[in-house]
């Protein structure tokens, strides 16, 4: 796994070790980029990488032009160490907690305009996890969320988002969201 774009295009990414990795493709990674260009994203924006893996969409975000990533994991080692192998270690802030479970956002830390969500599937995990972060204050308003589930996962009706697209990609759909 590489980065596909920007400062840090080229790059190799270390991949968490174990079966239950699954990190989102170059090629998907490519076509999401893609599609935030039509939001204006990712260039200054403050970015949440939730269920972050290898940090992989998060770091590509700060190697686009984003100002700030948080990654957040329950397992944050290779992302950190990838974040500091990049050379982003300072415009990246590093949480080892479960997603679904944050909490309120510190002060320190800003609001989130881009959320990428990549939870293992079939664990009913995203839509907890959305909400902690929209009830801990974690998102501006008017924030995108990049949602990666399992190709027959289909968007519920939840409060404080709206579904504007879903694209499939092989095994994995991508769904768009924004905050209300």
């Amino acid at each position: 796994m590489r980065i596909t774009s920007g400062s840090a295009k080229g790059r190799k990414l270390n991949v968490p070790k174990g079966n239950d990795i699954r990190p989102t493709t170059d090629k998907v990674r490519q076509a999401i980029f893609n599609i935030l260009l039509s939001y204006d994203l990712p260039v200054n924006a403050n970015i949440i990488d939730m269920f972050c893996g290898s940090g992989a969409l998060g770091l590509e975000g700060l190697s686009r032009g984003a100002s700030h990533a948080v990654l957040i994991d329950r397992d944050t080692a290779t992302a950190k160490d990838n974040a500091q192998d990049l050379g982003f270690s300072e415009q990246t802030t590093i949480l080892r907690k479960d997603a679904t479970k944050i909490g309120t956002r510190p002060e320190a830390i800003p609001q989130a305009d881009l959320v990428f969500a990549d939870p293992p599937y079939n664990k009913d995990l995203l839509v907890p996890s959305l909400t902690a972060l929209k009830d801990g204050g974690w998102l501006a308003n008017d924030a995108v969320v990049i949602a990666e589930t399992e190709k027959q996962f289909d968007w519920p009706q939840v409060a404080d988002f709206t579904l504007q697209d879903t694209r499939l990609y092989g095994d994995c759909r991508i769904h768009i969201l924004t905050t209300e």
